[in-house]
């Protein structure tokens, strides 16, 4: 099994803010973005989407380009490789 897989199970199907951090990588698919943005995006709290970004970027299924506020956010190459997984393990088939 894929590590991305792996990381896909757990933060995504096997934690209680997996709805929270697929509704991120789905919206950062779209148009990478900053936080302020992201959250506006997706109408969630900052501070929330700022905690699920930093597990993300951790977990290394995201990475962020820029300094501090103004840091934009996009989908690391690791799960553009594998979003076609990420898409099954959601229910999507686009």
């Amino acid at each position: 099994m894929s590590t991305v897989k792996h990381l896909l199970q757990w933060l995504i199907l096997g934690s209680k803010g997996g709805e929270t951090r697929t509704k991120i990588l789905t919206t950062l698919k779209e148009k990478p973005m900053n936080a302020n943005n992201l959250s506006k995006k997706i109408s969630m709290d900052y501070k929330t989407i700022t905690h699920h970004l930093k597990i993300l970027e951790q977990n290394q299924l995201i990475n962020s380009v820029g300094n501090k506020y103004g840091q934009i956010y996009v989908i690391s190459t690791q799960l553009e490789d594998e979003y076609d997984l990420f898409k099954k393990m959601i229910g999507g088939n686009d």
